[in-house]
């Protein structure tokens, strides 16, 4: 018996259960690496108030500034909390999505929750980077990059699969759209980059 009404209807590759793990193994170990290595920029800079970290590189390009910003504390503590416990857990539910264990639809939710709020904090953050701080931090754009695809491919599976409540139109336009949906965020990344910080491009 099917979990899903609709799991028979509409069912693209990128819905597999492998396609899904995949994704979000991929997405995941590239997120805790700048993860990990944002971690180790901060501690040295608790540890040196003078330390110049590796991303350092001009006053646009700087992982110290947007460090040194009130938004890199969002919840009281450093954001970089956040990437450190969340992204290692994403990594062991996409193990369990390849172990083919059956999951039942509140985990799918749960997953679908937790990369919402990943997705929302890095528009948030991309937003406070690019048009407040005036600074980039390409650790933290690795992690916006990777978080990007990882919503988008839990969010078509879980459509196409019903775990998402969603019309057959929907379904259809998530099963063959996702990698557009993917590309033009991208775009939208990119050319707000661009236009706000074009001195990077140009020098």
């Amino acid at each position: 018996m099917a979990l899903y009404p609709t799991e028979q209807l509409i069912r693209p590759a990128v819905a597999s259960t492998r396609s899904v793990g995949l994704w979000l193994l991929l997405t995941s170990v590239i997120a805790a690496v700048a993860s990990g290595l944002l971690m180790y920029e901060r501690v040295q800079l608790w540890r040196d108030a003078d330390y110049t970290t590796a991303c350092d590189i001009n006053p646009w390009v700087s992982c110290g500034l947007v460090m040194d910003s009130w938004q890199a504390s969002s919840f009281g503590f450093p954001n970089i909390f956040l990437g450190v416990i969340g992204f290692p857990m994403a990594i062991l539910v996409a193990v369990t999505i390849l172990s083919r264990v059956p999951l039942p639809r509140w985990y799918w939710l749960g997953l679908q929750a937790g990369v919402t709020f990943a997705l929302i904090f890095c528009i948030w953050l991309w937003s406070q980077a690019v048009f407040v701080i005036g600074a980039l931090c390409p650790y933290c754009m690795v992690v916006w990059a990777a978080v990007i695809p990882m919503f988008v491919v839990v969010t078509a599976r879980n459509i196409a699969t019903g775990a998402l409540p969603a019309g057959t139109g929907l379904q259809k336009l998530s099963a063959d759209w996702w990698w557009v949906v993917i590309a033009l965020i991208y775009l939208v990344v990119l050319g707000s980059i661009i236009v706000q910080f074009p001195q990077v491009f140009t020098g």
